[in-house]
């Protein structure tokens, strides 16, 4: 009868849910709540995803030279970086060629006015193709082959840098010659036809007639006619020069150079161009004549060593004497500054310099001008390329390429003499074991020989002491014999 009764009831109720195991029976369950049971909540969807969704990458790297700390050139190292992220305004540039320049050496001791936050890629120049370009550049396309000035972080495979510091190269021209070009002509065409406005039949004066931006400028003195020019430089590039011909009279640096001008010009010289400062401005500021110029476009006394020394920065200063704007008044003599790098990054020199680097092209192109390049280096030679700028060794620029096989080291001596000596040892202990072993054969031997000798010594006793045996029993055997007869 229970059974009976009991099924009517349950059918009597068709539509009332069961509700699910740890569910509450008095909440109600809606179409969407079911679906959500159907398929899954979505926090476990979402992990369930996240489970299967393959790895992240991880994010492309490129060899940079990275200056890890002001100073020597142990500071200067290649690293693996990633790749620059492109930015609105920007474009993304793979470099074929870097150049070298003396305020590189200067950043590295940071011995510059608001030097860079340490580690930080090196380099002011660079070369190479349009890879990419971020929102709102309209002048440049991918494929581009352009040369940049980017304040900084130019000597790596790829680098960012805003567009209006990014500029077309002719189609003829290689990377090599951009970036020879590049920072040297920008100043030397400034400093000679903007700020000392040279004209046929003038006299000039180059200090560092050697280097990248000293054949800058007496090439571009060359095409103006009857321009003399007196080239100062290190005794060990007079004969590389002369051989070149661009340079009226050779003089030697650190030599008493004035009394040689005077003695082919005793009027002096019109202009002065010096990147030196220190003692060579009171030198030479004495050579100019009345409407003379006197240009200071750089500071490279400073650098006397491998680490900055505040007493070369100090007696640089001290030795310049002051001249006051009377001085200047009464003698009709002008003084100038150039700094290339506060006038584009910092005094909004943008368009100023973008028609310069034309007018440099132009003269490329009409075969006046052509870089003097001194030397391609790898990335991982960088420091080597940097020492040598630094010994003043350099005719013309020395230049990067991020595609170039690094030299081989050569093995040091230490480790040749520690090799020498770890051979050395293994092959005396090799000796040593084999004696080892020899004296270890031999010391066997003669155990064998001692183990058999004391073996047919036993066996030879043997008989000696069954005969003892033997008589002992005979003599018990007669006395025993004896004592029976007298009882």
């Amino acid at each position: 009868m229970t059974e009976t009764t009991e099924a009517p009831a349950a059918a009597s109720q068709p539509d009332k849910k069961t509700p699910t195991e740890g569910a509450n029976p008095d909440a109600s369950t809606t179409p969407n709540e079911e679906q959500q049971a159907a398929n899954g909540s979505p926090e476990k969807k979402s992990a369930t995803e996240e489970k299967d969704a393959p790895p992240a990458e991880p994010p492309k790297e490129m060899r940079a030279v990275v200056l890890t700390g002001f100073g020597g050139f142990k500071g200067v190292k290649i690293l693996k970086k990633p790749e620059p992220s492109l930015q609105a305004g920007e474009v993304l540039i793979r470099v074929r060629s870097c150049g070298l320049n003396f305020q590189d050496l200067m950043v590295r001791l940071g011995a510059i006015d608001s030097p860079p936050k340490t580690p930080c890629i090196l380099g002011l120049e660079c070369a190479g193709e349009v890879e990419a370009v971020g929102e709102g550049v309209e002048n440049f396309k991918v494929g581009d082959r352009v040369v940049a000035l980017p304040e900084f972080k130019a000597w790596a495979e790829l680098v960012t840098v805003p567009a209006k510091y990014v500029y077309h190269i002719p189609d003829e021209m290689s990377f090599a010659d951009a970036a020879a070009i590049a920072i040297n002509y920008i100043v030397a065409y400034i400093i000679l036809f903007d700020l000392a406005s040279i004209k046929p039949g003038k006299t000039v004066l180059l200090h560092s007639a050697g280097g990248g931006v000293g054949q800058a400028i007496v090439q571009l003195a060359r095409t103006v006619p009857n321009v003399q020019v007196f080239g100062v430089c290190s005794k060990n590039k007079h004969e590389a020069l002369k051989a070149g011909g661009l340079i009226d009279h050779l003089l030697e640096r650190g030599s008493d150079y004035t009394n040689e001008v005077r003695k082919i010009s005793p009027e002096g010289v019109d202009v002065v161009l010096d990147c030196l400062c220190g003692e060579e401005c009171n030198r030479s500021y004495t050579l100019l004549k009345s409407m003379g110029k006197y240009i200071l476009y750089g500071s490279s006394n400073v650098v006397t060593g491998e680490t900055k020394s505040f007493f070369s920065v100090a007696r640089s200063w001290w030795q310049v004497d002051k001249v006051s704007p009377i001085k200047l008044f009464e003698e009709n003599k002008s003084l100038a500054g150039f700094n290339l790098r506060h006038l584009l990054y910092q005094q909004d020199g943008i368009e100023y310099v973008k028609n310069t680097i034309e007018s440099v092209f132009d003269l490329w192109k009409g075969g006046k001008i052509k870089p003097t390049i001194d030397s391609t280096w790898a990335l991982e030679d960088v420091a080597e390329a940097m020492q040598k700028m630094h010994d003043r060794k350099n005719i013309g620029k020395i230049v990067l390429d991020p595609a170039m096989e690094p030299k081989p080291k050569p093995a040091t001596p230490a480790k040749g003499k520690a090799k020498a000596k770890k051979e050395a040892s293994e092959e005396k202990n090799g000796d040593k074991e084999k004696k080892g072993d020899s004296d270890g054969e031999k010391k066997d031997e003669t155990n064998d020989k001692d183990a058999t000798a004391a073996t047919e010594g036993e066996a030879a006793a043997q008989p000696a002491e069954v005969e003892k045996e033997k008589e002992k029993e005979k003599e018990n055997g007669d006395a025993t014999e004896s004592e029976k007869q007298s009882s």
